[in-house]
């Protein structure tokens, strides 16, 4: 009750993104419904059909936490402790908002679902994908609530963890102000993006008999497929913090003027907070190139599909509102700096100059690093 109380004198924006969370989640229940009803109608597959669902899940899980970061109303603010709202309160007011938006999303996805198969009658296009979600085959409802449950479980329970309250050292009043120290995930990054590429050009080879098989190879595995994009995704992620730290010491190089070292030192200092979710974007994107490469000219029983084109525009959507909620909250993060920077007579011209800057240099890396491990993913299921 408290989360709702909170939500009605809640920013637009703020509601906004909580309705985006819930349209996620809505694509998401959506999907796996469909699992269920192809299961229902045509078993077996449906356990790969069902794994493929994982990733635009993973997607909007990562979303809905950027979310919760976000929100002012999980905020730990003055005179809140004394009332009961200490961190540990906050952060289940989080976990629970993220709960219910994630499933008001499932409850639209189940009636959507029901409206679209025909078990709803007397509203527009009722039964209008019938066939496609397998009409005329009961669903077991425990199974059908079982899945709707595992995204605002899973949501709210990551939720909780990312806000969870962290006791932090204190640093003595006379240690002067120092550079933010790199990220270390670099190797991790690197090690992980190629075994995922080489688990992608050991299972391209693949069985015959493929129940569900990958265009270009028709014997790949596309298990086997997914596990390498997933380790390649997972690699980028690692590494995206230190390779954005990376762009911040670049910018600084060879006698920086004001807006290279205004530029590289907020990169370096937002590094971790910007740099996991843009080394997602880069793995989506590359993963996006890959396909359209794998699928590009193909013509075979396998295209692209309605509920393939709502899981890609899932993963792609919830990848980017991740990266722009993140830019949001770094630049909620770094608003006193601003404001001090304003007062002491920097010109406006000069943070735009930097915004600018920092956005070409992290274009002038991640762009070629991505196009890379595209190119480098569709060679084994294209040649």
């Amino acid at each position: 009750m408290l989360a709702l109380r909170l939500a009605r004198g809640t920013h637009p924006l703020v509601l906004l993104r909580r309705l985006l969370v819930a349209a996620a989640s809505a694509g998401v229940g959506f999907l796996l419904l469909c699992t269920l009803g192809h299961a229902a109608a045509h078993p077996g597959g449906s356990p790969l059909r069902l794994l493929w669902c994982a990733v635009p899940l993973a997607a909007t899980v990562h979303f809905a936490v950027a979310v919760a970061r976000t929100d002012p109303s999980t905020r730990p603010r003055p005179g809140l402790s004394a009332v009961g709202l200490g961190p540990g309160r906050l952060t289940a007011i989080a976990a629970a908002s993220t709960a219910v938006a994630c499933t008001l999303g499932s409850l639209v996805a189940l009636l959507m679902y029901l409206h679209l198969r025909g078990d709803i009658t007397g509203l527009p296009f009722d039964g209008a994908a019938s066939e496609l979600l397998g009409a005329g085959h009961p669903v077991p409802p425990a199974a059908a609530l079982t899945l709707l449950a595992v995204l605002p479980l899973t949501a709210s329970a990551a939720a909780g963890l990312a806000l969870r309250p962290r006791k932090e050292a204190p640093r003595p009043a006379e240690e002067p102000e120092r550079p933010p120290t790199a990220p270390g995930g670099l190797p991790w990054g690197i090690s992980l993006v190629t075994a995922g590429l080489a688990i992608e050009t050991y299972t391209s080879r693949g069985t015959p008999g493929s129940a569900l098989p990958m265009p270009g190879h028709p014997d790949s595995s596309p298990a086997g497929v997914l596990a390498g994009w997933v380790l390649t995704a997972v690699g980028l992620a690692v590494a995206g913090p230190a390779l954005t730290h990376l762009c911040g010491r670049l910018l600084q190089l060879a006698r920086p003027g004001a807006t290279r070292l205004l530029a590289g030192r907020v990169l370096m200092e937002e590094a971790r907070r910007i740099g996991r979710p843009l080394g997602v974007v880069c793995a989506v994107a590359s993963g996006t190139v890959a396909a359209a490469a794998l699928y590009g000219d193909e013509a075979g029983p396998h295209p692209f599909g309605p509920l393939t084109g709502l899981g890609a525009a899932l993963v792609t959507g919830c990848t980017v509102a991740t990266l722009l909620t993140a830019a949001l909250e770094s630049r909620h993060a770094r608003g006193e700096t601003t404001g001090a920077l304003l007062r002491l007579g920097a010109p406006a011209k000069l943070l735009r100059a930097s915004a600018a800057l920092r956005a070409a240099a992290l274009l002038a890396v991640f762009a070629p690093l991505t196009w890379a491990i595209a190119e480098l993913a569709a060679l084994p299921l294209t040649g």
